[in-house]
């Protein structure tokens, strides 16, 4: 039987409005503005990835198989691709997480993971060269991933020239091991564009970069760090880094109960999330916000949150890794948040995952001074 923990860390929660909302609590910002938000788009199937292109437009993949365009001002979608899924979707298996190059001119490419064969049974990572509005020239680059209809992983960022890869446990069958060196499972990955294995990972003859980890569905690279999500018994936010081991399963959220402690004290590679979520809300995709339009959300990673049916703001202390406080927001207006991204100018979007095709892009956006 599970041993629950001590709490480590206090999560502040105040209700909000469903379409024009804004917090005041005592550790914000002098000059924090209130927020509106607008849907953009809507009649979607679970969408899974949103992500802001150097075209300018939001890039989105759907589980049941597409990739499309949205216009973040019409909210006008363009289908790009159909990819083949020999299942579909089922759980949390299909078209999952995309990376796209912010410089087609320089690297034309976009990245997707997504789960194939008899019961999901393996996960693949495709590059598409992206050119004239169409999607060509597929190339495997990793196609050796234990798949599962639940705890995929599954998240993608590009790193310079190199692309990290979230990887779940995929429940811990058929050899998924995230303590092994010789599975992909429960790992962040990082990969060369062309599925070749960088030099300079901790061990030159693997994809590993780090391990431990139960399903991490959040990744993004700011600060000159990677930041992760990940679903546990005690959900969390992680720094990775390199050749570090994050725990899982041995350790759950914070070292606490004296066999993890143990366990922790034992291997100098075992590194403690910078936020614990207890009880977990089921965080997913993340997004990092530094941008004066939303001033009390300055320097914070913004966190999508499925079973809480939240947005939050985790903001970081200068050092960038430790957290100062976290604040929810837009409980339950839109039920089951997927993704976010933010856009140059500030503004914030959102994507939903209820399914029904009734799954919105919403927009997240300063009330400004001016407007009726």
């Amino acid at each position: 039987m599970r041993q629950v923990k001590p709490l480590i860390l206090f999560l502040l929660v105040l209700p909000l409005g469903t379409t024009l909302s804004c917090v005041e609590q005592p550790m914000e910002p002098p000059g924090a503005v209130a927020l509106q938000t607008t849907v953009i788009t809507q009649n979607l199937q679970f969408p899974w990835e949103i992500a802001w292109g150097p075209d300018n437009f939001i890039w989105m993949t759907e589980k049941f198989g597409r990739i499309s365009r949205v216009n973040p001002a019409t909210g006008v979608v363009t289908p790009l691709l159909d990819v083949p899924l020999s299942l579909g979707f089922s759980g949390e298996s299909g078209l999952l997480g995309m990376a796209v190059s912010p410089d087609f001119t320089r690297w034309p490419y976009v990245f997707i993971v997504h789960t194939l064969g008899p019961s999901s049974t393996v996960e693949m990572v495709e590059r598409y060269t992206y050119s004239n509005g169409a999607l060509t020239s597929p190339v495997v680059i990793i196609n050796n991933i234990i798949g599962n209809i639940q705890h995929d992983g599954s998240r993608l960022a590009i790193v310079g020239d190199k692309l990290f890869v979230s990887t779940g446990d995929a429940m811990l069958v058929r050899g998924a091991d995230p303590q092994s060196s010789s599975s992909l499972n429960g790992k962040i990955l990082r990969v060369n564009f062309d599925g070749s294995i960088p030099a300079d990972n901790p061990d030159p003859h693997s994809l590993v970069w780090s391990r431990g980890h139960r399903n991490p569905q959040g990744l993004v690279f700011a600060n000159n760090r990677l930041y992760s999500t990940e679903h546990g018994g005690d959900d969390e936010v992680n720094v990775i880094k390199p050749g570090k081991n994050y725990g899982w399963p041995l350790i759950d959220g914070v070292a606490g109960t004296p066999e993890e402690i143990q366990v922790a004290m034992s291997d100098p590679a075992m590194t403690n999330p910078i936020f614990s979520w207890v009880p977990g809300m089921a965080p997913s995709g993340m997004d990092y916000y530094n941008n004066d339009a939303i001033p009390q959300w300055k320097n914070s990673l913004l966190v999508a949150s499925l079973k809480l049916e939240s947005l939050y703001d985790a903001r970081l202390n200068p050092d960038n890794e430790t957290v100062l406080h976290v604040n929810r927001y837009f409980i339950s207006a839109f039920h089951r948040i997927r993704d976010v991204c933010v856009s140059p100018s500030g503004d914030v979007y959102m994507c939903t995952s209820n399914g029904n095709n009734q799954d919105q892009i919403i927009r997240i956006s300063p009330v400004r001074t001016g407007r009726s």
